[in-house]
């Protein structure tokens, strides 16, 4: 059976590709939890895949309902102004695409209690 849903990590990118590294750690644990969607990682700029690539390779392949998840600490100035026109954009190109955006990884609470936990276990 073919996959129809794609949660897609969306990151910021940048010039070392090292950076990517928890990205694609991130990416890899989420598809293991969940076999039955298609779990991909995207970036705003310098890496690759950027977001309308994905989204197309994604579109070609079947996928019909995707969740953009900001893997961003905060809902900053790439979060709330670059990518709504960017989804935008993508919904006049794919106009059948259920594309849906979440909150910014960081402002979930259960998120920043894990931060928080690991910053008091360096004490």
């Amino acid at each position: 059976m073919s996959k129809t849903s794609a949660l897609v990590l969306f990151a910021h990118g940048a010039r070392d590709p090292r950076w990517a590294g928890p990205f694609q750690r991130l990416q890899k644990m989420t598809q293991e939890a969940s076999p039955d969607i298609s779990v991909e990682l995207a970036f705003l700029e310098f890496m690759s895949p950027a977001l309308p690539e994905l989204v197309r390779r994604l579109t070609q392949e079947g996928i019909r309902n995707i969740t953009v998840t900001p893997i961003f600490l905060g809902q900053g100035g790439h979060v709330l102004r670059d990518l709504p026109v960017l989804l935008d954009q993508l919904r006049g190109e794919y106009p059948a695409l259920e594309l849906r955006l979440a909150t910014a990884v960081g402002e979930d609470e259960t998120v920043l209690n894990a931060i928080r936990d690991y910053c008091l276990r360096q004490l």
